[in-house]
Formats: C-alpha cells, sequence, structure tokens
C-alpha cells in the first residue's frame, strides 16, 4: 500500500509543471495584460490630467463637450431601457418556446458583434435616412427625423447592443428548475404570478449585469454613430465622436479628458456589472448545492 503511494506520488510530482512553468505562464499574461489594456489607460488617464484636475474639469465642462456628453448618457439611457426588456422577453421566447427559424434568429442575435460598426451606420441611413421613402414620410408627415438627429444614435445603439441582454439572461433561463413553474401551475398560479414569483427574481442580476454592460458598450460607440448622427454640435455629436474631432483639431488636451470621463464611466460599469455576475453565480451555486 506503502509503495503505491510512493509511485503515485512520483507520477504526480513528475506530471506537475514546474515551479518556473508556473510564473513563466503568469509573467507572459500579465505583461500582456499590462502592454495591452494598463499602460494605455495610464497613458491617458496621465495626459488627461498633466494640467491639473481644475483644467480637466474645465475642457469637460465646456459646451460643447458637456452636451456631448450629457447626449451620450441619455440615448445610453433610453437604449439600456428598451434593450433591457426586450432583450429579456427575446432570451425567454428563445429558450421556452420551439418555432420555425429559431435556430436562424439565434444566430443573427450575435450579429452586430461581428459586423463593422460603420455597416450598421450605412444600413440604417439607407433605411431611415431624409432621401428614403420612410424617412421622407416620418419628416413629411410627423416633422419627425431619425437619421442626424438624436433618434438615429438611439436606434443604433439599440441594434448593436442588444445581444447583452440576450446572452446575459439566457443561459441563467436554461438552467432553470421546471419543477417549480409547474408546482405553482398546479396549484393554480397564473402565467404572469409564475413568471413574477418565481421566473424574474434569478434573473434580475443577469438582466442588470447584461443592461450595465450594453450602457458601458454605447458609451464608447464611434463607428455607427459619426454616420447617423450627423456630428451636429449641441444638437447629435456624442462624446465619442467629439473627441475624433478635438483629436482633429490638434486639442489633444480636450480630446484626453473627455476621454477619461468616459474611461471612468465605463470602467465603473464594468465592475459593477463583473460584481453582479459573480454574486449570481455563486447564488446559483449556492441554490444548487
Amino acid at each position: 500500500m506503502n509503495t503505491l503511494t510512493a509511485k503515485t506520488q512520483a507520477v504526480i510530482r513528475r506530471r506537475s509543471p514546474l515551479p518556473w512553468r508556473h510564473w513563466g505562464i503568469r509573467t507572459i499574461a500579465i505583461s500582456y495584460l499590462v502592454v495591452m489594456l494598463i499602460i494605455p489607460l495610464l497613458v491617458i488617464l496621465q495626459d488627461g490630467l498633466r494640467e491639473g484636475l481644475g483644467e480637466l474639469w474645465r475642457q469637460v465642462t465646456l459646451p460643447i463637450a458637456w452636451h456631448a456628453l450629457k447626449l451620450t448618457l441619455w440615448t445610453s439611457a433610453v437604449m439600456m431601457l428598451i434593450n433591457t426588456i426586450m432583450g429579456t422577453l427575446t432570451a425567454f421566447i428563445l429558450v421556452r418556446y420551439d418555432f420555425p427559424g429559431k435556430s436562424f434568429l439565434n444566430a443573427v442575435i450575435d450579429l452586430p458583434l461581428a459586423i463593422p460598426t460603420l455597416v450598421t451606420g450605412v444600413m440604417l441611413v439607407i433605411l431611415l435616412g431624409p432621401q428614403q421613402a420612410i424617412g421622407a414620410w416620418l419628416k413629411e408627415t410627423f416633422h419627425f427625423s431619425i437619421i442626424f438627429a438624436p433618434p438615429g444614435i438611439i436606434l443604433a445603439l439599440l441594434y448593436l447592443t442588444f445581444p447583452f441582454v440576450v446572452r446575459s439572461v439566457q443561459p441563467v433561463l436554461l438552467e432553470l428548475d421546471l419543477a417549480q413553474e409547474h408546482a405553482a401551475a398546479t396549484l393554480g398560479a397564473g402565467g404572469w404570478t409564475i413568471f413574477r414569483r418565481i421566473i424574474l427574481p434569478p434573473l434580475t442580476l443577469p438582466i442588470l449585469t447584461g443592461a450595465l454592460l450594453s450602457f458601458a458598450r454605447a458609451i464608447g460607440e464611434f463607428g455607427s454613430i459619426v454616420i447617423v448622427a450627423g456630428n451636429i454640435p449641441l444638437y447629435s455629436q456624442t462624446a465619442a465622436v467629439y473627441v475624433f474631432g478635438e483629436v482633429e483639431s490638434e486639442n489633444r488636451l480636450g480630446a484626453s479628458a473627455v476621454s477619461v470621463v468616459m474611461v471612468t464611466i465605463a470602467f465603473g460599469l464594468m465592475m459593477f456589472a463583473n460584481y453582479l455576475r459573480n454574486r449570481s453565480r455563486f447564488g446559483f451555486r449556492k441554490e444548487n448545492e
């Protein structure tokens, strides 16, 4: 018995990676992370603060810059609200119902993550531009413009960030135990009661995670927005487009200052979303134990 144990331990020692291999792998991974992510973030932070907090605040609160930031935040918030509802509904339909074309629809949901965002902007302009049938009809009938106006920004963000909520909610729905729903239905609970009391509670954190991820993604969107928004200062110019304009105008400090604000907001949202994701996984594991 002791001989077998000694042999087993020897085999384990031979198969286990040597300490230097552990450190080598960690060093490569951490070095790549530092070079590709940490250093660029530190550089933009240093550049935005090189004249002090007072100058950074002055650059951010310039009327054009401040309007661009506010436009970015409120259009992203409207998008987040709509996509949270529709993304949750879509995930529920994909998990709980079978219908023709389900696999195709499930694949199409990820398409906005794969195609260039400039293509998204071109598609929306071709579909809803002022020279197109739908866009011209809306303009003439309701005096309402979608392209080259804030509604076009919201529409582009809706298209680009839709997968985040769906893919955050869908795995949790797949893992839910249907026994509780069947038991509630047997006891006379209606569909809305079952959804509100049994299905929705475990979905709350994944829904919030997807919503925050979509909001963080929307803050930095540039490719589609620069096409559909028209880049009109104090009207349809978002923060990302403003930064691009300041770079072209050789106002690096102004571009860096607004970039620092955008990065700070996005990083805070990502950290909170990651916290919610971990908490959701911990709660789900705890329920299954």
